[in-house]
């Protein structure tokens, strides 16, 4: 089996794939321990992982789709009329769509935790995430732009911070409340949710901390992160983010993959056909670019492998995670990992990715057996 191989490998210490054809036939495998400690858990189905950077198709994206199907807000709008603070600043006059493309001119990333809460002392209420996000905000939009806004596409957490910032604003609630309300309960993503740093979050963790993979050890917290978001702006926003914060299953990710899926195929869905479309079809810059609205599609080479359609769409999380839909074989494949356990620095996921998507390509869609044996 590759997958046990890529343990043995060293990959990752535990996995869980998820496999499905037609929204309906599912094929589920669990490899591994919770960590790379002997006596730690085997790995199995029902285990979280931090999603990482799957937070921002899964959720953000498709809340924005929510909001531009009921009419409360554009693809055009600029993110300064969603977020007044940012009036006048270099970032301001950015759209909803240049954010959601990568393509507003914004660095990838910046340390900003550090400013914010040096000595890693984290939100503990609903009150002193709303100040911290305020000083984010701020921060953000004192960023000068790196390109001209629309020539290129450059991989950006800042604009998806934004864009999860707008998104509470606009909706006039918090983010993980909100996700929980209207994208999670009604696609049946269970479960699929932030774990907040307040005592909200705590009582849920409590509930889930053995069935969460631990990360990284992190010498900003000075401790081994389980259910606590490996990605440190995250943390110090108090757990809930644009960008990062979602914890969930496979099969969890897979109601919401399917969700898309069945949507861009006019089937019943949550989401709307038309508006999948147009978030999933790549984004035209001066420069060539992969990304789509919040979807990352096939490039060469692709973490997809070779065989997915121009068609597919999907995103990689950061911890090991990752998705990918290929609508015209109507595939989807969930990986979940922990491959930043215990440190960041194993990237051996990388020739991994298109690896395994080929075999379950040869096999699901070929009929060719590629993933046993």
């Amino acid at each position: 089996m590759a997958l046990e191989q890529a343990v043995a490998d060293g990959i990752f210490p535990g996995a869980v794939l998820a496999v499905r054809r037609h929204l309906a036939e599912t094929w589920l495998v669990a490899v591994g321990r919770l960590s790379w400690q002997p006596s730690s858990r085997a790995v199995t189905s029902s285990v979280l992982y931090d999603l990482a950077s799957l937070t921002k198709p899964l959720v953000t994206v498709t809340a924005l789709v929510l909001l531009v199907q009921e009419g409360r807000g554009f693809l055009e709008d600029a993110i300064e009329a969603w977020l007044p603070e940012l009036g006048g600043t270099a970032v301001g006059s950015a759209t909803v769509r240049h954010l959601l493309a990568h393509s507003s001119g914004l660095p990838a990333w910046r340390g900003f935790y550090e400013q914010v809460s040096p000595h890693a002392v984290l939100p503990s209420s609903r009150q002193e995430r709303t100040a911290v996000a305020a000083r984010m905000l701020h921060l953000i939009g004192r960023e000068p732009l790196l390109y001209a806004r629309g020539s290129r596409s450059l991989y950006s957490d800042l604009g998806f911070m934004l864009l999860g910032m707008a998104i509470e604003r606009k909706v006039g609630m918090s983010l993980d409340c909100y996700v929980q309300r209207y994208v999670a309960d009604p696609t049946g993503a269970d479960p699929l949710c932030y774990l907040p740093t307040d005592q909200e979050g705590a009582m849920r963790l409590s509930w889930l901390k053995d069935s969460i993979a631990p990360t990284e050890w992190d010498d900003w917290r000075q401790r081994l992160l389980v259910g606590e978001v490996h990605d440190e702006n995250a943390a110090a926003l108090g757990g809930v983010a644009g960008h990062a914060g979602l914890f969930g299953t496979a099969e969890a990710v897979l109601a919401l993959s399917g969700t898309w899926l069945a949507a861009y195929h006019g089937k019943p869905s949550l989401l709307d056909r038309d508006v999948v479309r147009e978030f999933v079809r790549p984004f035209r810059t001066a420069t060539a670019s992969s990304w789509a609205l919040g979807w990352d599609t096939p490039s060469v080479p692709s973490s997809s492998g070779r065989y997915f359609s121009s068609q597919s769409f999907g995103h990689l999380g950061y911890t090991g995670t990752s998705v990918w839909i290929d609508p015209v074989s109507e595939l989807e494949v969930v990986l979940l990992s922990n491959r930043v356990h215990p440190t960041r620095h194993n990237n051996k996921i990388r020739s991994f990715r298109p690896f395994i998507h080929d075999l379950v390509y040869q096999e699901r869609v070929e009929g060719r057996g590629g993933l046993s044996g």
